[in-house]
């Protein structure tokens, strides 16, 4: 039985190349309880998912790294986010009969954004690129050689259960030497690396779902000294709260609150990520806009 519900990192300890895991169970689950997706968007939203858990693992910040697939094909918009707490959701948007394809097919020729923003909004960086390759992981390799600049590969596997990943990355030669300094070395690391990502591509989908970590090490890398880092857990959590969908009802304004309540009885906002309903009747709309007033009016100092 496969690891549930985590990202577990590993390394070569004989040649700079790094590698991480993850496993999404009742995450997974969770994030697409409340969508009926269709088979092929909730593939790629599975695809996505595990993407963003592995590039959120290679990333040093303290707030949200976000992926965003746009363009206007069937699925004109997938959303996937991660904090450093390894807490993740996402969503997805499609219009029509969306049939089976590749990414470049279903976003229409769209463009990939990767956005690191830290909670307090002290930094933030974003990087764009168009979607040339057929699949996700593709789409990733190509991100990691524009933005990155380190040799990536990439694997994603997902169904209705779960999904799954592996994300190898060879890092700089460091201490041992550059390849201005030593081409001997280069090349060894060349060769080491290439062996690497030439074992790893003979794991199946199924395996990749179904392999624990120490299962899967053994069975690519048995006769390679790797060491395996003890897992983080990886969970579901939506950051809708009462407080966030109230600043949405005020930012309406009150004509248009008080006309959404003539019309329905009540303004009702529903969280996009996971599908939870949130409304306010006439007495929590006055009372928003109520405060709102208060608020503006100025303070007299004695």
């Amino acid at each position: 039985m496969r690891d549930g519900d985590t990202l577990q990192r590993f390394i070569f300890e004989k040649f700079p190349v790094r590698g991480y895991l993850v496993h999404l169970d009742a995450s997974w689950r969770a994030l697409i309880e409340h969508h009926p997706y269709p088979e092929v968007v909730r593939n790629a939203l599975g695809e996505a998912v595990a993407a963003t858990m592995l590039l959120s693992a290679t990333v040093k910040y303290e707030g949200t790294l976000t992926l965003q697939v746009q363009g206007p094909g069937p699925m004109h918009l997938l959303v996937v986010q991660a904090t450093e707490r390894r807490a993740v959701r996402g969503v997805a948007r499609w219009r029509g009969e969306v049939k089976a394809g590749s990414l470049l097919e279903l976003s229409g020729e769209g463009k990939m954004t990767v956005t690191v923003e830290n909670s307090d909004h002290t930094s933030r960086y974003q990087g764009i690129i168009p979607i040339t390759g057929a699949t996700l992981a593709e789409s990733f390799e190509e991100y990691f050689r524009s933005s990155e600049q380190l040799p990536t590969k990439l694997w994603v596997a997902t169904n209705g259960e779960g999904a799954a990943g592996l994300l190898l990355q060879r890092l700089p030669s460091g201490a041992r030497a550059s390849a201005e300094e030593n081409e001997d070395i280069a090349a060894e690391g060349d060769e080491d690396w290439n062996r690497v990502v030439q074992l790893a591509a003979t794991l199946t989908s199924a395996e990749l779902m179904s392999l624990t970590s120490i299962e899967f090490l053994h069975r690519l890398f048995h006769e390679e000294d790797v060491r395996l880092h003890e897992p983080d857990p990886v969970f579901f959590q939506c950051t809708c709260s009462r407080e966030r969908v109230t600043n949405i009802v005020r930012s309406l304004g009150n004509d248009e609150a008080t006309e959404i309540l003539a019309e329905r009885d009540c303004v009702e906002i529903t969280c996009e990520f996971c599908n939870r309903a949130w409304r306010f009747d006439a007495v929590d709309v006055a009372s928003i806009f109520l405060r709102a007033d208060m608020a503006a009016v100025p303070k007299i100092i004695q």
